[in-house]
């Protein structure tokens, strides 16, 4: 498993959620009363605001309940490694190591009785029958937002890298996958084809989304005051107008949403981010403009992965395939599905990296595998190349309004 998913349940345990909250304990505390004014202990003019305590309470106390969520998105993950879901034996270490590294104000058996809830809940979670799916990006990308819309009954799990989601879902950790395929301005996403080209796993799905960007500060922030924005570098040239005539300073983030908790985390003075509506609520960020991309008719298309098909269930197919090295050997697979009338969406191309100078195609098509032309077309094709792989029949999706 590439990225930072974890093996073990030991790598994942509430003693590496400990060390992440109080990570965030010291941050925010820290951060939080720098920022709150300060007792008059030499001129006895300014007075600390019960209002203001509080704000910064409720920001920790937000960013501990993130903290807890992802911690059970980990222990979700370890399922698969797991014969049982009880451990008494690493439970016990778990929480002799809570009382032994609890200092500060936390008493050693609050916070033993603290981790003790943290795992009853998250074994209650292990022992339900809850699907995964994956996404690349935060929490807030618009991946996730396409992965609520395929299915709003599964959890949600971050990954770091497209690569990661396929991987995951092969290797079973993940039931499924989404990934973004295309986008209506810049074409074909990177990373995506290769995965599909090198793993076996089947397209089951396919969500299509409007992209809507906000300019997302801080409650509270002054937006005269705003001088510089992070996002991704694909957001940012989807942004431009707007940030020209604002005035605005783009800077590159890794991740759009991850612009979104950065802010949040790290509070930049004179700091926005673009991202999605969702992550203004996610990151509990106050939304400054709306709608701030340069072109409206803009729409990113997802496929949902799995290790198992649809069984022919769905009105649109994807294949990968090679051809010979001869003249006219595409045009002869492209004559094949216009002579039974099937309406070719997409045609992409790729380097074959088992094959030197030829090249990989994926053909994405209207029709089910059940449709006796669609099968007629796929046999003769198959039949006609040297590499052949149907990638999956399933419900095309809606182009959103």
């Amino acid at each position: 498993m590439a990225g930072r998913v974890p093996m073990s349940d030991l790598e994942v345990g509430p003693t590496l959620f400990a060390c992440m909250v109080a990570s965030a304990f010291h941050r925010m505390v820290k951060r939080s009363f720098a920022e709150l004014p300060r007792t008059g202990r030499v001129t006895g003019t300014e007075t600390m605001d019960l209002n203001d305590i509080r704000k910064k309470i409720d920001t920790i106390d937000f960013e501990i309940l993130k903290l807890l969520n992802s911690r059970m998105e980990y222990a979700l993950r370890t399922k698969k490694f797991k014969q049982g879901i009880t451990d008494q034996k690493r439970e016990a270490e778990v929480v002799e190591y809570i009382q032994k590294h609890s200092q500060g104000l936390i008493e050693p058996e609050f916070c033993k009785g603290l981790f003790r809830e943290i795992i009853s809940e998250s074994k209650r979670l292990q022992s339900e029958n809850l699907r995964l799916i994956g996404f690349h990006g935060e929490h807030g990308a618009f991946s996730e937002i396409a992965a609520r819309e395929f299915d709003p009954n599964l959890i949600y799990i971050s990954c770091d890298e497209v690569r990661e989601v396929f991987e995951a879902v092969e290797s079973g950790l993940l039931h499924y996958g989404i990934v973004p395929v295309e986008n209506t301005l810049d074409g074909t996403l990177a990373g995506v084809n290769e995965s599909l080209a090198e793993t076996h796993l089947q397209i089951i799905g396919e969500i299509k989304i409007r992209i809507h960007y906000c300019l997302l500060a801080l409650p509270d922030t002054d937006a005269s005051e705003i001088r510089v924005v992070y996002s991704h570098r694909q957001a940012l040239s989807q942004c431009q107008q707007y940030l020209a005539d604002h005035e605005l300073e783009g800077r590159p983030f890794y991740d759009a949403a991850g612009a979104a908790k950065m802010l949040l985390r790290e509070r930049p003075k004179g700091s926005a981010a673009i991202a999605s509506p969702f992550a203004a609520g996610y990151y509990n960020l106050a939304v400054v403009a709306e709608n701030i991309e340069d072109h409206r008719n803009n729409v990113t298309r997802f496929l949902v992965i799995s290790r198992t098909g649809n069984e022919g269930r769905g009105d649109k197919c994807s294949i990968l395939f090679a051809t010979e090295h001869k003249a006219g050997a595409l045009f002869r697979v492209l004559k094949e599905f216009a002579d039974e009338g099937i309406n070719l969406t997409r045609i992409e191309s790729m380097p074959n990296r088992n094959d030197p100078g030829n090249y990989l195609f994926f053909l994405d098509f209207h029709g089910s595998i059940e449709d006796e032309r669609v099968s007629r077309a796929i046999e003769t094709v198959k039949q006609m190349t040297p590499v052949f792989r149907f990638l999956g029949c399933y419900p095309q999706g809606a182009y959103p309004a």
